[in-house]
């Protein structure tokens, strides 16, 4: 861990998650499904929840869809960690609607439920959320869209690189948030696609990969030529839609900003490929996850949310090379000693 994000975990618990050294239990294991085993972010998970595991004694088996959708194996797996007698779980799920049966079933069992990064949907379907503040993480990239782009942001044709059909929180939180920032209205904010304003080309769908980036950025720029702003679900889908930009010649034409802000995507922004990117912690959310399984082992006691929030937040931070008035933020050097991947 670097000396920023355990700085940054030292400060989390001293804000409300201090989770303190219980007596030792016998036997404590607990599971981690992520969304996929491949994408650096979920990487960095296990990579936290695996450390804290072996630092608390606890026993981890980790489970990974596919892919960034593939709801199918998270089932599978919530049931496997019924079977095996996890004392918890922590999930970000694909499909956060579609899960809720298996958790409440996980739940009914006895077992302490985590939402990492994603919220389920109802968002008290779990236990507990450790996730940053996703809605804030687009506002951020949508703010400093619109003031980058000054007075031209009211002609701006702009494109949505969103993750799944399924509409999953994490997906309907970064997109609405890019809206607000951005001065769109949202409609039903609970909702992706139900808004009239002319500036939107569209919204396509990525996967969360670069590949379905790529597909998706062909697909907008069919719709529309002219598209200048991208708002993308996370980074290795903007990675793929500047490719396709690139392959047309049309890089230094249009605006990226997406979320995450992994060492890659810093990277991303070093170079001009990404604007701007909302930074998040995932290390800290599987370590502190872990903690709180093995504190519900030896005592029942839940971890409790962030003061005035229905979850516990573990930060975001906007990263850009080229700072807006009004708007704090990083640069790549301090995003590059806080990234991830």
């Amino acid at each position: 861990m670097k000396k920023s994000v355990l700085s940054a975990a030292l400060g989390a618990l001293a804000l409300g998650v201090a989770f303190s050294a219980p007596a030792m239990a016998a036997d404590v294991s607990a599971c981690l499904i992520t969304k996929t085993d491949t994408n650096p972010f979920f990487v960095k998970m296990k990579e936290g929840a695996t450390a804290k595991a072996k630092e608390l004694g606890v026993k981890l088996k980790s489970y990974a869809g596919k892919i960034d959708g593939d709801s199918e194996s998270q089932v599978a797996a919530i049931e496997s960690c019924i079977a095996d007698g996890a004392k918890g779980i922590l999930i970000t799920a694909s499909d956060t609607k579609g899960i809720v049966p298996s958790v409440k079933k996980a739940r009914d069992a006895g077992l302490l439920v985590i939402a990492l990064d994603t919220p389920l949907d109802p968002a008290d379907a779990a236990d507990a959320t450790f996730a940053t503040d996703n809605l804030l993480a687009g506002k951020l990239i949508g703010q400093w869209a619109k003031e980058t782009l000054g007075d031209k942001a009211k002609d701006a044709k702009v494109g949505f690189l969103d993750l799944t059909p399924s509409q999953p929180t994490v997906d309907v939180l970064r997109d609405q948030g890019f809206m607000m920032g951005f001065g769109i209205d949202t409609k039903d904010p609970n909702k992706i696609g139900d808004e009239n304003d002319p500036r939107i080309v569209g919204h396509d769908v990525t996967n969360g990969n670069e590949e379905g980036g790529r597909k998706a950025m062909e697909n907008l720029l069919q719709k529309d030529p002219s598209i200048n702003v991208i708002h993308t679900i996370n980074e290795p889908a903007a990675v793929g839609a500047y490719q396709a930009l690139k392959a047309v010649g049309m890089e230094k034409n249009v605006l990226i900003v997406s979320v995450d802000g992994g060492c890659p995507g810093v990277k991303s922004v070093k170079e001009g490929v990404i604007g701007a990117t909302s930074q998040q912690y995932p290390l800290l959310m599987a370590s502190l996850g872990i903690e709180a399984i093995k504190k519900f082992a030896d005592s029942g006691e839940k971890p409790k949310p962030t003061e005035g929030k229905s979850f516990f937040d573990t930060g975001v931070s906007l990263v850009t090379d080229k700072p807006v008035s009004g708007l704090k933020s990083i640069d790549t050097k301090e995003g590059t000693a806080k990234c991830w991947g």
